[in-house]
C-alpha cells in the first residue's frame, strides 16, 4: 500500500457519528493526488473512535485488496456497486466491537483497499469465509500482519491535513 506522504492529503469532510455500536464514533473522509500524474485517491477513514475503545485489544491488521482496471483510476459504477455490495455483506459479521474495526478505506490508482484491525487474523478470517459463504467470488486478496500500535492506520492519520 502506498503511504499517504507519497501524496498531498487534504480533508475535505469531517464524517458524522454513528449511533450504533461501533468502535467507530465519527468517519471522515480525504483526498490526495498523486504527485505524478494527478489521479486522486479518495479515503473514508475513522477520525474518532468511543470513548471506550482501546486499539491495543485489536493488534493484527488485515487488508482486503480490490483491484480494477479504469483509465481515471477510478472504479466503475457496477464496480463500485460491487465493492458497496461486499462492504454491506461483510460489516455484520465483523464489525463487532471487540472482534475487528474497520479504519481506513482508500479507491484509486485502479485499487480499493479495506484496513481492519481485528482481535485475531485467524479468527477474522474463519468469520469472513463465513460472512462470503454462498455469495458469488469477490475478486479480492487479504494481506495480513500484526500491527499492535496500528501503525499503517497511525502513518495515514500523521499525513491527513484537516
Amino acid at each position: 500500500m502506498k503511504t499517504i506522504s507519497m501524496f498531498m492529503a487534504l480533508a475535505f469532510a469531517t464524517g458524522c457519528a454513528f449511533a450504533s455500536m461501533d468502535d467507530v464514533a465519527t468517519w471522515a473522509t480525504a483526498t490526495s493526488t498523486h504527485a505524478t500524474n494527478g489521479r486522486v485517491i479518495v479515503f473514508r477513514y475513522a477520525k474518532e473512535f468511543r470513548p471506550a475503545f482501546e486499539k491495543s485489544s485489536l493488534p493484527d491488521r488485515v487488508i482486503l485488496v480490490w483491484r480494477y482496471r479504469s483509465q481515471s483510476g477510478m472504479p466503475t459504477t457496477a464496480e463500485r456497486e460491487a465493492m458497496d455490495r461486499l462492504e454491506d455483506l461483510l460489516k455484520p459479521f465483523l464489525e463487532k466491537p471487540g472482534f475487528a474495526t474497520l479504519s481506513l478505506v482508500s479507491t484509486g490508482e485502479n485499487l480499493r483497499e479495506w484496513t481492519y484491525y481485528v482481535k485475531s487474523e485467524a479468527e477474522f478470517l474463519q468469520v469472513l469465509n463465513k460472512a462470503l459463504s454462498g455469495q458469488p467470488l469477490f475478486p479480492i486478496e487479504i494481506h495480513a500482519a500484526p500491527d499492535p500500535e496500528w501503525s499503517t492506520y497511525e502513518r495515514f492519520r500523521q499525513g491527513v491535513r484537516e
